[in-house]
Formats: C-alpha cells, sequence, structure tokens
C-alpha cells in the first residue's frame, strides 16, 4: 500500500525573494528616500512569508562591512564581480555608475537554481531584463509579487500589472529615519 504525502492545507506556501539591489537602492532614492534594509526584510517576512531573501550586488572591497551588516539581516548575499566603466565613456552620461555589476545573469541562475526549494517567488526589481523569468516563474504558478522601487518600471513588465507592488508607495513604512544622537555626557550647568 502507498501513502500519499500531502501538504497541509493550512500551510504557508514557502517563498524567496530575488532582489536586484542595485536597481531597488538608486530607484528609490531617485524619489527622495533611503532603504531602512532591517524593516525591508522584516517586510517581506512578515507580510509574504519570505524565508530567504536572495540580494544581488556588485562586489566592492571596501563595502565589505556593507555586507557582512546586510547578511546580519537576514539577507543572503550574491556578490557579483564589478568592472570599472570610468575610463569608458565620460563625455555622453555623468549620471551612469562608473562601477558597474551586472547582476541580471546571477539574480536568473539563482531563481532557476532555487526553484524545487520555493512554492512562490519575489521578483524585486523594475528592470525589464527579468521579463522571461518572470513569464517563466508565472507559467509554473510560482510568481507571488514583482516589486518595483517606483513607478518608472519597464513598460515591458506591463503585462504582469496585476503581480506588481510598487515600493515607493511605502515609504512611511520602509524609508530610512535619521534619529538624533543623544549625547551619553550631557554639559551640567
Amino acid at each position: 500500500m502507498s501513502v500519499l504525502k500531502r501538504r497541509p492545507k493550512n500551510r504557508q506556501p514557502k517563498v524567496y525573494a530575488f532582489i536586484d539591489s542595485q536597481n531597488l537602492n538608486l530607484g528609490v532614492q531617485k524619489v527622495g528616500w533611503k532603504m531602512n534594509w532591517r524593516v525591508f526584510r522584516e517586510y517581506l517576512e512578515k507580510e509574504f512569508n519570505v524565508a530567504k531573501a536572495f540580494m544581488f550586488i556588485g562586489y566592492m572591497a571596501e563595502n565589505e562591512s556593507l555586507y557582512e551588516h546586510m547578511h546580519e539581516l537576514g539577507y543572503l548575499i550574491a556578490l557579483k564581480q564589478t568592472v570599472d566603466l570610468s575610463a569608458a565613456d565620460k563625455e555622453n552620461d555623468e549620471h551612469k555608475p562608473t562601477i558597474k555589476g551586472n547582476i541580471d545573469a546571477d539574480l536568473v541562475l539563482y531563481a532557476m537554481k532555487e526553484m524545487p526549494n520555493y512554492d512562490k517567488a519575489i521578483i524585486v526589481s523594475g528592470d525589464g531584463d527579468f521579463v522571461s523569468l518572470i513569464e517563466y516563474l508565472e507559467q509554473q504558478g510560482k510568481l507571488l509579487h514583482i516589486m518595483t522601487p517606483n513607478w518608472q518600471y519597464s513598460s515591458l513588465l506591463k503585462p504582469w500589472e496585476k503581480y506588481i507592488i510598487r515600493i515607493d508607495q511605502m515609504r512611511s513604512k520602509l524609508a530610512y529615519k535619521d534619529r538624533p544622537r543623544r549625547n551619553k555626557n550631557p554639559k551640567k550647568n
């Protein structure tokens, strides 16, 4: 006699998030604020049951402490080798970053390699380069959401608008707020 294993009805799906850190970081800064990374990780866990949040970021030696801090906050950091573009084309666009770590292929690869381990995926990026991945995840019934930094996401994502959550609309929850520091040794009068 064979015993069928059934998923309990009340079991929440296991959700993984795949985060294009540069797209997210620059996208929220473009609309005037900075992300509170601790609160964002807590939000992903609380709102969507995100078990693993993979953060894809270009590696720069001077940012080692940042990568360690992000790991301590609960992100799984996937570092990508960077290329210095500063000498390439200074005349055309001074707003482009001079250091580039193209993480797109890595994000897609991780999402595909990890697919047997999650029930649903959240793609955090407004980049149209992920359309093939998004289309495939939807076909497999694994796409939960696409979280875009702001309203200026790629027009290639329009067919998936029902999945889109705009992070800029959660600024009050997710923005980093500077707090005045208290002086530990106040002057006595």
